[in-house]
Formats: structure tokens, sequence, C-alpha cells
């Protein structure tokens, strides 16, 4: 079957998901600049949580360039990888309303964790359904930003019951890694393998 359907219905929960966010971010009681300063730490949360937003919609959009068509088992890997992503404006709104403490922090890195499996999962349905040596299984070859990021995930988790800034620092060094799309796939995609 065809992808555009699957194409349309993600990018819809997607920008659900960015809307969500933003929504939950209240505005102040005052005119001054002071009264921003206590919606920083809800503001931060935001602006993480809307680059990853991005990348994977970034990220989405090129591997579905590489898919000839879907299957069911495309479709049901798909929607538990927006399961996982539609998770994050509650993570991200009770992270920033926390300042990063504990268990917000944790349970975002988790949830970040379960996206990047999701995303993993998706990968291989796809590649598992087109024929043969498909361009999307040549353009990713040995995927180590697929596998650095868990990793990264997982330190974040984990700091977060012990430095919960260190967190922080781990879910945005995971950001950086992926901020800029992957050069393997948008060179398929250029070559004209879409």
């Amino acid at each position: 079957m065809g992808k555009g359907r699957l194409e349309a219905f993600s990018d819809g929960v997607l920008a659900i998901i960015i809307t969500i966010m933003v929504l939950e971010m209240k505005v102040p009681h005052g005119d001054g600049w002071d009264v921003l300063l206590p919606l920083m730490p809800t503001f931060l949360s935001y602006v993480l949580s809307f680059t990853y937003v991005g990348i994977y919609w970034n990220n989405h959009h090129h591997m579905l360039h590489l898919t000839r068509g879907v299957t069911g088992s495309v479709l049901w890997a798909n929607l538990h990888l927006l399961f996982w992503l539609s998770l994050l404006p509650f993570a991200t709104g009770w992270m920033g309303e926390n300042h990063f403490t504990a268990a917000p922090s944790a349970l975002y890195g988790a949830i970040l964790l379960m996206a990047a499996a999701a995303y993993w999962i998706l990968q291989r349905t796809i590649i598992g359904c087109q024929p043969g040596d498909s361009p999307l299984a040549r353009a990713i070859g040995n995927d180590w930003k697929g596998k650095l990021s868990p990793f990264i995930y997982l330190l974040g988790v984990a700091s977060a019951f012990w430095r919960p800034w260190l967190s922080g620092v781990f879910y945005i060094l995971g950001a950086l890694i992926w901020l800029v799309p992957d050069r393997r796939i948008e060179r398929a995609v250029m070559d004209g393998h879409s």
C-alpha cells in the first residue's frame, strides 16, 4: 500500500504534540520581564522537546522518502513510535514545572529511550518489508547515531537520581548529535532512490 496516509497521519500527530506542549506553557500574571524568570525551566524543557519532535519529524520524513510502500506491520511500528512521542508533552510539562528534579528528568529520559527504540523498530520493519538490498538499508549502514543515542539516554536517566542537571546535559547531547539530519539518508534521497 502507499505511504501517503502514514506520512499525513504522522505529520498530524507530531503537529498536535507540539501544539499540546506550547499550550501547556501558562501566561504569567504581570507585564514585567521579571515575571518570565520563574517560567524559564518550563520554557527550556519546551525548547528541548520541540527540538526532539523536530528531529523525529525530519528523520521520519527522510526515512519515508526511501520507503517504497508500507505494510500492516509498518503501520503498527509507526504507531508505536507515535505513542512514545505523544508522551513527551506530559514529561516536558512535569520536568519544567519541577525545575528538572530527579523523577521528572528520569521519566523524560525513559520516554526518549523508548522513542529511540521505537524508531529503530520502525526502521528495521521498513527494511524487512523492502525487497533485497533496499536503498534505506544501504543508507543506514552501521548507524552509529542510532547505537549511541540509547546509551546517552540511559546515562541521562541514571544521572537524574544523582545529579539531575547532568541528565539535562545528556539529553541536550543526544539532541545535538541528531540535529543535523542523517546525511546518509539525505545522500540516498538526493541520488534519486526515492
